[in-house]
């Protein structure tokens, strides 16, 4: 599926785009089971379905709606041929020994389709572990700069967790954000793709993707797969998770 220099850039880089990926057909169907689970606020009883940047309590009018765990709900997800490819291309970058650790669906809806701050993931998970993981990001739909498309630090996988905060400081906000964002901004690397193409980061990676300005939404699917990780030496102090949900996971 990949080429040894593909490997090599995405060992250094942290990152990097494989459009296309999914096939039309298992795309179609992801897509519209997203648009679905959303609009019929599907999981929200059992806490997986939210707003992201805790602007909204009506999920209507949510800046960031996701819902966590989607296969709970739709176990035919389970079964598509893309589940397979994104598994084997886990593999492909970490060996044989991964799971499955996280899987969701986030929209940013059209208009007001909110920002996602600069982040690492392992700022939402625990401080005593080490994470060796593989985000799989699917486009739903084109993902363009002007309606949210991913973007990254190139090399910044490399670092350990950052110091992070609730999105704008808001404490109803479950998404997080890296303390001073703006610096980061000037170094990113803007990875557009069109739908059926996946953008892949390894843990501890900053990313960012802006707001939506157009007039369509830009819905995603993402699994998270992973090595077991390993124990600390030292834990880390994350002051941001205080008697926060552990595990939630944006882009």
């Amino acid at each position: 599926m990949l080429s040894a220099n593909q490997i090599n850039l995405f060992t250094q880089d942290g990152f990097m785009a494989l459009s296309p990926f999914a096939s039309p057909a298992d795309t179609a169907v992801i897509r519209s089971t997203c648009n679905r689970l959303l609009a019929e606020q599907v999981g929200r009883e059992a806490g997986d379905h939210f707003d992201l940047s805790g602007q909204s309590k009506n999920l209507k009018m949510a800046a960031l709606p996701q819902i966590m765990n989607p296969s709970k709900y739709v176990p035919e997800l389970s079964e598509l041929g893309y589940r397979r490819q994104a598994c084997s291309l886990a593999e492909l970058l970490l060996g044989p020994d991964i799971t499955l650790l996280n899987e969701h669906m986030i929209m940013k809806p059209a208009f007001h389709g909110g920002q996602t701050p600069w982040h690492q993931d392992q700022a939402y998970h625990d401080p005593g572990l080490i994470y060796t993981n593989v985000n799989i990001w699917l486009a739903l739909a084109d993902a363009t700069i002007e309606n949210g498309c991913m973007q990254y630090v190139p090399g910044s996988h490399k670092m350990d967790v950052l110091p992070h905060h609730p999105i704008g400081h808001n404490p109803q906000a479950v998404g997080l954000e890296v303390d001073q964002p703006q610096q980061y901004a000037a170094q990113a690397k803007v990875c557009p793709v069109s739908a059926g193409g996946v953008v892949v980061h390894r843990s501890y990676m900053l990313h960012y993707a802006g707001p939506n300005q157009t007039d369509r939404c830009r819905p995603a699917y993402v699994l998270v797969y992973g090595c077991e990780p390993r124990r600390r030496a030292r834990s880390l102090n994350f002051s941001w998770l205080t008697g926060r949900h552990d595990g939630v996971k944006t882009s």
